[in-house]
């Protein structure tokens, strides 16, 4: 989704120069020194159009699925021209593919991430192959998050990366001087650090068409190895139509779905897929569908999500509804889908994405502001009360994890280590003892889908840990909510108790809106243990509720 930029700036030149020509009583002096002011505005103004097309021009030329002898060099030209320009000048870069976001977007810190592009290698290697994606944070925590997962499971394999989308690539690297291999660079990095023994997993959900040109570049260099195996995609075999599913899918699908209704406030029994009905149950009850929005493909791949659909239904799935942002397969595309949802008698939607990365296809397509995102095409069709967007990878998600650990334990026959989904990075369980002093961003999740953090916070708080006492700070999302109490509503209404007063925040939301809401200092007893904190309404009634605070990361 691209956004058309108007250059004002020529349109605002050309307007003052005709002014200046016409009824004018002033002497020729005056009239020559008017006009000269216009030509010299208009001259600035075609001459910052000027610089910001080179730019443009320059973006374009690396904006290519194909890596040449230039590109490193024609990388570093476009972000040494973009930093050369004004913010005025920045705004006005349209090109063919061309944007301000190009450079301009805030996607996380890149240092974050680790490209998993060095060599000493050894004779074991274990390349994790993924489409990509620029956005930084998700491409850390979501393709970082399987890498390191994969890396923990399997200590006697060196793992890299490589993506498969050299438009990325050329990217991140332009933008954040990060340099990840694709292809063709990671199996020429294996066979110069004579690696003996290759294993290749794909973090892409089907067997589609990056998955086919995965396959192909491999093929070209397997006479270089010992051995070289392949490890099935994150949905495992295609089937032939849509009736056909297997465990990949059904084990997808409840890792989602229950992920979607924790994110969203409802308690989920996690220990089996049919634990999840009664938390999808209680969502249906309150009018609310959960829609997992795909990528789509006109692969024959493409009937993979009609088998999800399938598979959601079988397993009891109601209010659990898949759609792709291509719209291929045709049944899943954005309008026939709100017609789906809405027939089936649901006000409220919450939208997330069924990719392995929270990238551009999530930001922009499922929760951007624009008319053509699935957020706006969902509200604009005045069939639901609510629409709300949880915007997170699969990658992230530890039974997806551990469902890339299992395909690539099948590929190699190698036994896993135990409990490497749980990351040594994370700090996300026990008490203040087991996290150091300063400040983390957090989780912060409720029982009921009324009381939530404010939805500019993405379901999250601060938290701060200090002499062994954890404390979060939540901006809510109004100020309906006058008081909190730790413990039960009963409690709250006892003489003495210690009621938490409000603070007044402001918050900006993704269209640069902004609004007061009330914020509270909560003290966190454990991380990862729900615990009781009634809330006083403006009404004067008292309501028990259960919080839980998970994984704190360190800011």
């Amino acid at each position: 989704m691209k956004k058309k930029l108007v250059t004002g700036l020529l349109a605002f030149s050309m307007a003052a120069s005709l002014l200046a020509g016409c009824g004018s009583t002033a002497s020729s002096d005056e009239s020559g020194a008017g006009s000269s002011a216009a030509e010299d505005a208009s001259g600035a103004a075609e001459d910052d159009q000027a610089k910001a097309d080179e730019v443009a021009k320059l973006i374009d030329a690396i904006y290519v699925q194909e890596r040449t002898d230039t590109t490193d060099e024609d990388c570093k030209k476009a972000k040494e021209a973009w930093d050369k320009l004004t913010d005025a000048q920045k705004a006005l870069v349209s090109g063919e593919n061309a944007d301000p976001d190009y450079f301009g977007r805030d996607t996380g810190d890149a240092s974050k991430d680790d490209p998993l592009n060095e060599d000493n290698i050894g004779e074991n290697e274990l390349l994790v192959v993924s489409f990509g994606t620029s956005f930084n944070e998700s491409r850390a925590e979501d393709i970082g998050g399987v890498e390191k997962a994969l890396q923990k499971a399997f200590p006697d394999y060196s793992v890299r990366r490589a993506f498969t989308a050299q438009i990325i690539i050329n990217h991140v690297q332009a933008r954040d001087d990060e340099h990840i291999d694709n292809m063709d660079q990671a199996l020429q990095r294996a066979v110069d650090n004579g690696v003996k023994n290759l294993v290749v997993q794909p973090t892409h959900l089907m067997h589609g068409a990056e998955y086919d040109e995965l396959v192909e570049a491999v093929d070209n260099y397997k006479d270089k190895f010992d051995s070289v195996k392949v490890a099935e995609p994150l949905l495992g075999e295609v089937g032939a139509d849509a009736s056909v599913t297997n465990d990949d899918k059904k084990t997808v699908a409840h890792a989602i779905t229950a992920k979607a209704l924790e994110e969203a406030g409802y308690k989920v029994d996690d220990s089996s897929s049919d634990m999840s009905i009664s938390a999808l149950d209680d969502a249906a009850n309150d009018g609310i569908a959960f829609v997992f929005m795909g990528h789509g493909t006109s692969h024959e791949a493409n009937v993979t999500y009609d088998q999800m659909q399938t598979t959601v239904g079988d397993l009891g799935y109601k209010n659990v509804f898949i759609g792709t942002v291509e719209g291929k397969p045709a049944d899943t595309a954005c309008e026939e889908v709100i017609k789906k949802v809405s027939d089936a008698g649901y006000k409220k939607v919450i939208l997330r994405p069924l990719m392995v990365v929270a990238g551009d296809h999530a930001n922009n397509d499922m929760a951007g502001d624009d008319d053509d995102s699935w957020k706006s095409q969902f509200k604009a069709s005045d069939k639901f009360d609510s629409v709300d967007c949880q915007i997170e990878g699969l990658g992230r998600i530890p039974a997806i994890e551990q469902m890339y650990i299992n395909h690539t334990a099948d590929a190699t026959g190698a036994t896993p280590a135990a409990d490497a989904t749980d990351s040594s990075d994370s700090a996300s369980a026990g008490s203040a003892e087991t996290l150091e002093d300063g400040t983390y961003t957090a989780d912060f999740t409720t029982d009921n889908a009324m009381f939530h953090v404010n939805e500019a916070k993405d379901g999250k708080g601060d938290l701060t840990v200090k002499d062994g006492k954890m404390t979060i700070h939540i901006s809510l999302a109004s100020k309906n909510i006058v008081n909190l109490f730790e413990g039960t509503a009963e409690d709250a209404q006892k003489d003495g108790a210690k009621l938490l007063e409000p603070t007044t925040d402001t918050v900006t939301y993704s269209d640069g809106t902004t609004e007061e809401v009330y914020g509270f200092d909560v003290p966190v007893p454990a991380i990862d243990e729900e615990f009781d904190l009634a809330l006083l309404g403006t009404k004067g009634k008292w309501y028990d509720h259960k919080v839980k605070v998970s994984n704190p990361v360190k800011e």
